[in-house]
């Protein structure tokens, strides 16, 4: 990844310190942050950030409960493993999980939600940056 796209990945996605553990099958993202300000800079209102922020699908694992990815009657590893790992981009659905705030190192707000690792969309193998949100 060149350095201007690691720096993109890194303001999409603030680091922050989400204050919780995953228990047993769950995992826990972190949302993409929506653009403050276009590519022509333009700076974005709150209400399109609020809009672009609400249908992103895209989120960053953060960590990923012990049982996760395992069969819940043998507790046993899946035979293809787990599908994703901390750090790791997915595509998550729009509703559902139990998701919350918190601050960034820069005083942003980052949004963390913890789905069942089934509920889970897919991996994003491409550029998670490349993925739009339906608007």
């Amino acid at each position: 990844m060149q350095a201007n796209k690691t720096t993109d990945v890194d303001e999409a996605f603030p680091a922050c310190d989400p204050g919780v553990a995953p228990f047993g099958s769950r995992v826990l993202v972190q949302i993409r942050t929506a653009k403050k300000t276009t590519s022509g800079g333009i700076i974005l209102v709150a209400e399109s950030r609020e809009i672009e922020h609400a249908n992103t699908q895209v989120a960053r694992v953060v960590s990923v409960g012990s049982l996760a990815f395992k069969n819940r009657n043998t507790m046993e590893s899946w035979p293809e493993g787990s599908w994703c790992v901390p750090g790791d981009f997915v595509r998550v659905p729009r509703y559902g999980g139990d998701r919350w705030t918190v601050k960034t190192s820069d005083d942003e707000e980052a949004v963390l939600v913890i789905f069942n690792d089934l509920d889970l969309v897919g991996k994003v193998t491409g550029d998670p940056l490349a993925i739009k949100a339906f608007l």
